[in-house]
């Protein structure tokens, strides 16, 4: 059974340090400024997760009218993510929450033990690093951005957004 204690919306998102190469990392503090999505996502190569992680390269182009990031996460390792990210051509960050596994997921309450992988979730935090929208979908199931649009909407009406 999943650790299912998720920060809740109009709390500061927890922060993390994480690899998004085998050299390199990134921190949500250095995001802060601008809206920030956080895709959990369970593994690289899996074909719900190609396809989610696909349409998001895809929806760049509208993920910038919000000044919004976007950031991949799973408990994958740097060098998978890397060829994952050549493969399908992805334009945003594929971070690695490997070592100690699912070290951020458990602060956000998507990592599933049982199985040795995240919840496929989805968390929109503001400018200031606070959520302001969060999702967890069945495993089984592609989320699609509907949610995520309709939480950038909700940051832009309130002036929230880069």
């Amino acid at each position: 059974m999943p650790d299912l204690e998720l920060p809740d919306v109009g709390q500061a998102a927890p922060d993390f340090s994480l690899p998004r190469s085998p050299r390199e990392a990134m921190t949500l503090a250095e995001l802060r400024g601008r809206p920030v999505v956080l895709v959990f996502y369970p593994a690289d190569w899996s074909p719900v997760c190609g396809d989610q992680v696909t349409l998001y390269n895809e929806m760049l182009p509208t993920f910038d009218e919000y000044g919004a990031r976007i950031v991949g996460i799973s408990v994958d390792g740097p060098w998978c993510h890397a060829a994952f990210a050549k493969d399908r051509n992805l334009e945003f960050p594929l971070l690695a929450d490997f070592e100690p596994k699912g070290d951020v997921a458990r602060r956000y309450g998507v990592y599933d033990a049982r199985h040795g992988t995240t919840e496929r979730a989805l968390f929109v935090i503001d400018a200031n690093g606070i959520v302001r929208w969060r999702y967890v979908s069945p495993i089984e199931v592609n989320p699609g951005a509907d949610g995520i649009l309709d939480a950038l909407d909700a940051l832009a009406a309130k002036g929230d957004t880069a």
